[in-house]
């Protein structure tokens, strides 16, 4: 009878370890992205008007402090423009909401460096991993830094922030959720499966193509809502009484209409995701007579049910122009579809 081998084991244990750990960080990056999404839903961004990388983990602990803070804050165009009549009581409720937001963002960066130290020092991670895992937490410091430069751009004579720095603050964020997760994957699922029909790796591309398409669609969600355009046709099919709106190529160049026009921003977007709507539900039906392995079958279900709730979602919160929660939940349902997309791929990888 073969003999268990201790070493490859311990070996199993650590990576396992490992990749526990890494689900977990990719976990508060996914809520960090939904807090994030909150926040912006409910104005409360521009409310912190000071960033403190090292003392800003504590929030004002006095009256007077809380009175300091808000006088910083009405310095600023939100107070002067949209907010003049706001109460220290209605500044508390929008500051909470940022604060929470950054302090997870600390948060993850503590979950991440500290057990990574164990690991370390404990040598239970492989050579080639350690690379990354400095690179992922260099990363994440940046995306900090990212996340100050788009709040700075709401604190000049416009009290909104750019819609190109905060899609690229959004779109760094799921990146980051996305490496994680796909290591994650490779140390709790090390070998491939091997299928019988070799004609099944061409999904690898297919899938490749289709991750690609996601990311370009998270990007236009970026623009909608970095713009409010999802304010606008608040109707489905049809953008109003029609499927291709007026005002849709306007600005010239005409490349600008898809980061500033709001009408082609939507129009994109709903193009996008119905694109990739109809392509999984196609995928889904063309892999029902394959021979998959059974995790695989069942991965391509949750690819198929997280597409069709995400564009429930969309579709809900578009008709009901925007409501907070519905909003949220779409921004989680992004990131519930990428987590699937890319679990699928991980299946079909080489």
């Amino acid at each position: 009878m073969p003999q268990n081998n201790p070493d490859i084991s311990a070996a199993n244990t650590g990576s396992h370890a490992v990749a526990i750990w890494l689900f977990i960080c990719a976990f508060m990056i996914f809520v960090m992205v939904v807090l994030g999404g909150v926040t912006r839903l409910t104005h409360s961004g521009l409310s912190m008007v000071e960033w403190k990388p090292a003392t800003g983990f504590l929030p004002p602990m006095t009256e007077l402090v809380w009175q300091d803070t808000f006088e910083k804050y009405q310095q600023y165009p939100e107070f002067k423009i949209k907010n003049p009549d706001m109460d220290l009581a209605g500044f508390k409720s929008i500051f909470w909401l940022e604060f929470i937001h950054r302090l997870w963002g600390r948060s993850i960066g503590i979950v991440f460096f500290v057990p990574f130290m164990f690991f370390l020092l404990r040598k239970k991670l492989d050579r080639k991993l350690i690379p990354k895992l400095i690179t992922m937490f260099i990363l994440g410091g940046l995306q900090g830094v990212l996340g100050w430069f788009m709040v700075k751009s709401g604190l000049s004579d416009r009290p909104d922030v750019s819609q190109y720095r905060l899609t690229a603050h959004l779109i760094f964020a799921f990146f980051l959720y996305g490496w994680i997760l796909w290591t994650a994957l490779g140390l709790l699922f090390p070998k491939p499966h091997t299928f019988k029909q070799q004609s099944l790796h061409a999904y690898r591309g297919f899938l490749s193509a289709l991750t690609l398409l996601l990311v370009i669609a998270i990007m236009s969600g970026g623009f909608v809502a970095g713009t409010d355009a999802g304010f606008i046709y608040n109707t489905f099919p049809l953008m109003g009484d029609t499927l291709l709106p007026k005002d849709l190529f306007v600005f010239d160049p005409w490349i600008k209409n898809f980061f500033e026009n709001v009408v082609t921003i939507q129009f994109t977007h709903r193009i996008l995701t119905t694109l990739i709507f109809i392509a999984v539900v196609g995928f889904w039906f063309k892999t029902l007579k394959q021979d998959l392995p059974g995790r695989t079958r069942i991965v391509l279900h949750c690819l198929l049910v997280a597409v069709i709730l995400q564009v429930t979602l969309g579709i809900s919160t578009l008709l009901l122009v925007v409501p907070v929660p519905l909003a949220a939940a779409h921004q989680a349902g992004a990131l519930i579809l990428l987590t699937a997309m890319l679990w699928a791929r991980h299946e079909f990888r080489a």
